[in-house]
């Protein structure tokens, strides 16, 4: 799989997320560890970071957090999480994060649960 880093552009660090949401950064750390949102470490960073396409309109991205809930569900860690999310896949088309922020959230799922068999 591609690195994280070709794959994903801008990042936000927690805080940087907190203030798009405006919200605190404990609450986006309470969001990631609810599988709300995703964070990663990457290398060269202080810290975990957001891939910035995980918001939209100061919201989290409609249909994120069930997916990545089942993306753990299916054996996945958030590092492959966030490939999986951000890797083209010609069957949407596009990029599973990409049909999400367009309101697809049903055929991401579909493919999501997939993994698990």
């Amino acid at each position: 799989m591609s690195a994280l880093e070709d794959l994903i552009d801008p990042w936000l660090t927690l805080d940087e997320a907190a203030a798009v949401l405006r919200t605190t950064p404990s609450r986006v750390r309470q969001w990631v560890r609810e599988r709300e949102l995703i964070a990663v470490r990457t290398p060269g960073a202080t810290g975990p970071r957001v891939p910035a396409e995980c918001l939209v309109d100061r919201a989290i991205v409609k249909g994120l957090g069930g997916t990545l809930t089942l993306l753990a569900d299916s054996g996945y860690d958030e590092l492959e999480a966030a490939r999986w999310m951000f890797t083209p896949d010609d069957s949407l088309p596009g990029r599973p994060i990409d049909a999400l922020r367009d309101n697809r959230p049903a055929e991401v799922r579909r493919r999501a649960q997939a993994l698990a068999f």
